[in-house]
């Protein structure tokens, strides 16, 4: 049995899967197998696996069910002690999978860890160089436009994209997997913040290299789809991690962070989608379980990382 499963989620990505797949393949580490969940692809995807990589496992849906069921279903495939997330629209450095897969298994305490993700069209510039996110209520890729020469120490970060990160299956399965309800967009800051609420952490492995070509399912950086969704699930990943004295606390940061994101989107035409996307965000929230209560210390950790992440982002932005 392979230690690692790749699983790939997949809708409508014919024109990556050879660089991916092929990728794969050239992988120094093979103790792995790769299962694509395709999200009922029209442009032939699926049958073209089939004929040209026999030996990729794959589960075929009717409709486009959403990142989170797709990787859900294909975590409920693996049998492997980890599971490795990776997009369809990314081409691997030979080394990438021997580099997490040592990574993980040589820190017991650690949750995930993710690659460093390069932009294909740019390799000179850097799309994801670990995620955070922030008390104004903002996730965000570090490193975002930076040169990619920057980042290349191993560190903790407060979640990991899952474009290309490898986590540990049994913590997974007890944090509940990836949120469905989200469909697409923050799951994976989500269940980042779970673990770090558990005590676990995630790790930045910069050896890990990726290229990626990025927005290859939704088609655009900024759409109304991924805006609305965006902001709906930036209001759930508060309901669902934060205890109320942190929301109490981080209220006031996370509504001008609002307001920001707002006046972003009102001048991309792309205003009323943000605030539609709240209204959705605060009534599911209504009907969400709010964050059970955890330990002081955790909370106070944390704390930290939300006040960090501020920092980080706007040093991020100078920088660029």
């Amino acid at each position: 049995m392979k230690s690692i499963t790749v699983v790939i989620p997949n809708y409508n990505g014919m024109q990556y899967l050879a660089g991916c797949l092929d990728s794969l393949a050239a992988q120094t580490d093979q103790d792995f197998e790769v299962v694509m969940i395709d999200n009922g692809s029209t442009d032939g995807s699926v049958s073209w696996v089939r004929e040209h990589f026999p030996r990729v496992k794959i589960r075929a849906y009717h409709k486009n069910t959403g990142f989170c069921k797709a990787v859900n279903a294909g975590i409920r495939l693996s049998r492997g002690e980890f599971v490795l997330l990776l997009n369809n629209d990314v081409v691997c450095d030979p080394e990438m999978v021997g580099q997490l897969h040592r990574a993980i298994v040589s820190r017991p305490e650690a949750f995930s860890c993710c690659a460093k993700l390069v932009q294909m069209a740019d390799p000179s510039r850097i799309d994801d160089a670990g995620d955070f996110y922030s008390a104004l209520g903002w996730a965000f890729a570090r490193g975002k436009g930076e040169r990619s020469t920057r980042y290349g120490r191993q560190e903790k970060v407060f979640a990991c994209c899952a474009a290309a990160a490898i986590y540990r299956r049994e913590i997974l399965e007890k944090i509940g997997l990836f949120d469905e309800r989200h469909f697409a967009y923050l799951e994976d800051i989500d269940v980042g913040y779970k673990a770090l609420r558990l005590g676990y952490e995630n790790w930045y492995i910069p050896q890990a290299l990726v290229y990626h070509a990025g927005s290859a399912t939704s088609g655009s950086r900024h759409n109304a789809f991924k805006v609305r969704l965006s902001a709906r699930n930036s209001i759930w990943l508060v309901r669902k991690n934060m205890r109320p004295a942190q929301i109490a606390v981080n209220l006031p940061l996370i509504a001008a962070g609002c307001l920001v994101k707002w006046a972003y989107f009102r001048r991309k035409g792309l205003g009323k989608e943000y605030i539609e996307g709240i209204r959705q965000g605060i009534r599911g929230a209504a009907r969400m379980e709010a964050a059970r209560p955890g330990d002081a210390w955790t909370d106070l950790k944390i704390q930290l990382w939300l006040w960090r992440g501020i920092l980080i982002r706007f040093s991020g932005s100078l920088r660029r």
